[in-house]
């Protein structure tokens, strides 16, 4: 009986560099999360340059050199003790207070991590000591040694990182190939440059210069022209600013309009205290901002920019350091919103200016240049011309069976009733410059308003327009007198598991202010008194297993609100303005005046735009004037 018994395992304590590799599975997954530790090191030592360099996408060799405060010799060869940090002090109780993190690094894993599965040397001067450098090897040193410092600034470190993983070959087999690893880099470069946009940075990728940003000013211009140099001119040109605090919480960056939108997310960034996070909630935050004014596949560029107190953001989440938990999600995430819909709001009927570029590029012959219809003459540019008139006793003939009596301008009653009075303007009598969308000239084909304005001429889709107002009203007036409820005549039971049924009722109290009236019965079931009154007959528990969903993923209840958009969309689209109805003077220009009084209304509920603005150059150049 006793040989059957299984022998007890003895514990050992692992060797210090098999600890650094298990580390550097966690801290250093790829080539990028090395160039990102690396990095951050420069600029938690005050660096204002950083020159990064990569072969192979990082595997054959990585360079990162700075100008900051450098490390002295001793410095070299305790910064490759694990957990050896400068960030971390104890306090005068000798306690360190990991909630209170003011770096971007803190944990003292980065340089033994990455030396333990490559060949590195580091390079650094402090200032007032001589240069040194440091070789390290699968766990064996060589050096601190005297060494020649040429780093751009008198103080600096320069970190060389080569054959990645050599001593891990399993973990080459899980590299991407060299432009997958490479791109990643470029990623991660980009995204530390957006949050520190004082600091210059450049990245070369097998010799050849992929990244080049200069330092920008301090302040809101200098943030914007460092974010228009990652995201696009576009980006820069349409994006509105964010800025908003609540309870200690302060929210800055820009967002982009919604006619400026992509087909994914991957430009939608957000940062903490400086550092760049991905964090689920920043989705679950665009989707509810933007959620009536794209449509569900197209995605908004945003960069959002989040500063609090470190005691109430906990960043010790997980050795990347990528992931944060807010200590109140629900204030962060609600600050965001309001002040994303906000900055939306005060854009008033802005369009962004690619919605004018695609217009004039379908004009333009494919891939040809501006004006490459006339490249073959000079430019016409007439010194004066003379209006061609006609006689004035000139008639035109009427046709047999003579002139027919000309058809009464369409005036819809949804449509008069938006309008107010004062709002009507002929023509004749006001200045295109008196008004952002100018003064109508004429309508084409019974759907498209033409106006002119002072540098140019606006193209409106009258029925998308007029469905972005009544939407609006809609909008204003179930603000107004909230949400009617439908009670079922037999209430509706919906299984569902324990946590997706507490998750559910534990928000019945707002569920019931969009109308839909909840109740637990029993522990894993959910009764739905009553529904919103405006969406008739519909499916109560496929309503409520989404809601359930939305609730673990992104703590709000977006897909009911988005029921609301949707109902509350067509219902708009039904009463608005068709195309093919023919509108006099007074109510185009009183269509123009209630846009540019009416938030949103550059876009229709869908994210198309509702007009195109084409500057006067802009046309000038399509018939060779310029």
């Amino acid at each position: 009986m006793a040989d059957s018994v299984r022998p007890r395992p003895q514990i050992r304590k692992l060797p210090p560099d098999v600890v650094n590799r298990i580390a550097a599975g966690e801290v250093v997954e790829r080539p990028a999360a090395a160039v990102k530790e690396l990095a951050e090191n420069a600029l938690d030592a005050g660096a204002t340059r950083i020159d990064i360099a990569i072969e192979a996408g990082g595997l054959k060799r990585m360079t990162i050199e700075d100008d900051g405060c450098g490390m002295s010799a001793d410095d070299l060869l305790l910064a490759l003790d694990r957990h050896a940090t400068s960030k971390l002090s104890a306090g005068q109780d000798g306690r360190v207070d990991l909630l209170n993190i003011h770096t971007m690094g803190f944990r003292g894993e980065a340089l033994p991590s990455i030396a333990s599965v490559s060949r590195m040397t580091i390079t650094s001067r402090a200032a007032g000591e001589e240069a040194a450098d440091i070789f390290i090897e699968a766990g064996r040193i060589e050096g601190p040694r005297p060494a020649a410092f040429t780093g751009r600034g008198e103080t600096g470190t320069r970190i060389e990182v080569r054959d990645l993983f050599h001593a891990t070959p399993a973990r080459l087999k899980f590299m991407k190939g060299e432009r997958s690893e490479s791109m990643a880099v470029t990623d991660v470069v980009k995204r530390l440059a957006m949050a520190n946009p004082h600091v210059s940075f450049s990245l070369e990728n097998n010799g050849r210069n992929v990244l080049r940003y200069a330092a920008e000013a301090e302040g809101e211009a200098g943030r914007l022209a460092r974010l228009g140099a990652i995201m696009g001119r576009d980006f820069r040109d349409n994006a509105v600013a964010i800025e908003a605090e609540r309870e200690g919480v302060t929210l800055t960056g820009f967002a982009g309009l919604p006619t400026l939108n992509r087909g994914n997310a991957q430009m939608q960034f957000l940062f903490v205290n400086g550092r760049p996070v991905k964090d689920r909630m920043l989705n679950g935050v665009i989707r509810a901002a933007y959620q009536d004014f794209l449509a569900r596949d197209r995605h908004p560029l945003a960069a959002l920019f989040v500063e609090l107190d470190p005691e109430y953001v906990d960043v010790n989440v997980h050795p990347a350091k990528t992931e944060v938990r807010f200590r109140d999600a629900g204030n962060v995430r609600g600050l965001m919103i309001g002040a994303l819909r906000h900055s939306l709001a005060d854009a008033g009927h802005r369009a962004s200016t690619t919605v004018a570029g695609y217009a004039l590029g379908k004009v333009r012959p494919e891939g040809a240049p501006t004006g490459a219809l006339f490249a073959s003459r000079p430019a016409y540019n007439p010194t004066s011309i003379s209006p061609v008139r006609a006689p004035s006793s000139f008639e035109p003939a009427p046709p047999p069976g003579g002139w027919a009596e000309s058809a009464e301008p369409y005036a819809p009653d949804t449509y008069e009733r938006d309008v107010a009075p004062s709002a009507r303007v002929e023509p004749e009598t006001q200045a295109t410059e008196d008004f952002p969308l100018g003064v109508a000239r004429a309508q084409l084909h019974e759907t498209y308003v033409i106006a002119q304005t002072q540098d140019g001429i606006v193209i409106v889709d009258q029925h998308a327009a007029h469905e972005r107002l009544v939407y609006e009203d809609m909008k204003r007036q179930m603000a107004a007198g909230g949400v009617k409820r439908q009670a079922l005549l037999i209430p509706d039971v919906v299984e569902l598991t324990e946590d997706e049924a507490a998750r559910v009722v534990e928000r019945a109290e707002e569920l019931a202010e969009l109308g839909l009236e909840i109740e637990a019965f029993g522990s894993g079931a959910v009764c739905v008194r009553a529904t919103p009154a405006l969406f008739g007959e519909m499916d109560a528990a496929g309503l409520i297993r989404d809601l359930a969903d939305d609730f673990a993923e992104y703590d709000a209840g977006l897909v009911l609100k988005e029921r609301f958009e949707e109902v509350m969309g067509n219902m708009a689209c039904r009463g608005s303005v068709r195309s093919g109805r023919r509108l006099n003077g007074e109510e185009m220009n009183a269509l123009l005046r209630q846009m540019e009084a009416t938030p949103h209304s550059g876009q229709c509920n869908h994210g198309r735009p509702t007009y195109v603005e084409l500057k006067l150059a802009d046309i000038e150049k399509l018939f060779g004037r310029r």
